[in-house]
């Protein structure tokens, strides 16, 4: 028979020489048009994830980096590493990202005006109820909820900024959560993006498959070594 020892060597050299072929494989092929920007946790720190989705709607794994979205320099050595693999930023981009300032940054320094930027909706409404009391979340993220779900940017404009005020009389820490980068949550409606592509693209969701299929696998590892 063959020993554990062999097998769990064996995988490992197996799954360090995908990895690697993973983190280190050319991306000058590839035409991408959308790029979404996540955060996983892993036990104790976050890694953060970078997909690419082309002209044609295919998603594509593009790399990750051990560290927080809230990371300047980790930020920057993970989209340098792309450009270092030939992903082409020389054209207009659509990110949609959480409301980390290091992260933007990041994608600012990059692809400068190329970058079209979207904010997370998920991540909008998870952070306006961290300012409410439990007795008005539920009330207000359906509001909110209601306000993306609109159709014509102007109309969602002016719900929008109507909310705001409304949480105000409530909690201005709220109503100042709500408002910072509100216009970026809107960016899809400001494009014209047709409703059933602008429910795929509103939120980090994309990464969504990627990091549930990472934790089945994590989870059937009973023992790591490092």
């Amino acid at each position: 028979g063959v020993s554990r020892s062999v097998v769990s060597r064996e995988i490992i050299e197996s799954t360090e020489a995908d990895l690697k072929e993973l983190c280190e494989r050319d991306l000058s092929g590839l035409d991408v048009r959308i790029i979404v920007v996540d955060g996983m946790p892993l036990d104790a720190q976050m890694t953060i994830g970078v997909l690419g989705v082309d002209l044609a709607g295919k998603k594509h794994f593009l790399g990750f980096r051990e560290g927080a979205t809230e990371n300047s320099e980790v930020c920057k050595r993970l989209f340098e590493d792309l450009t270092g693999r030939g992903l082409k930023m020389d054209h207009p981009i659509l990110f949609i990202l959480d409301g980390s300032k290091a992260l933007r940054k990041a994608v600012d320094d990059t692809c400068g005006k190329n970058a079209v930027v979207h904010r997370c909706q998920f991540h909008k409404r998870e952070n306006l109820k961290k300012h409410l009391t439990k007795e008005y979340q539920a009330e207000y993220e359906q509001k909110l909820m209601t306000i993306y779900g609109m159709n014509d940017y102007k109309d969602a404009r002016a719900a929008l900024t109507s909310l705001i005020k409304e949480v105000g009389r409530l909690s201005i820490s709220a109503a100042n959560s709500l408002e910072e980068g509100s216009e970026e949550t809107l960016t899809l409606h400001l494009l014209g993006v047709p409703e059933m592509l602008r429910k795929s693209l509103s939120t980090t969701n994309l990464m969504e498959s990627t990091f549930s299929f990472a934790e089945t696998i994590m989870h059937n590892v009973k023992r790591w070594r490092t």
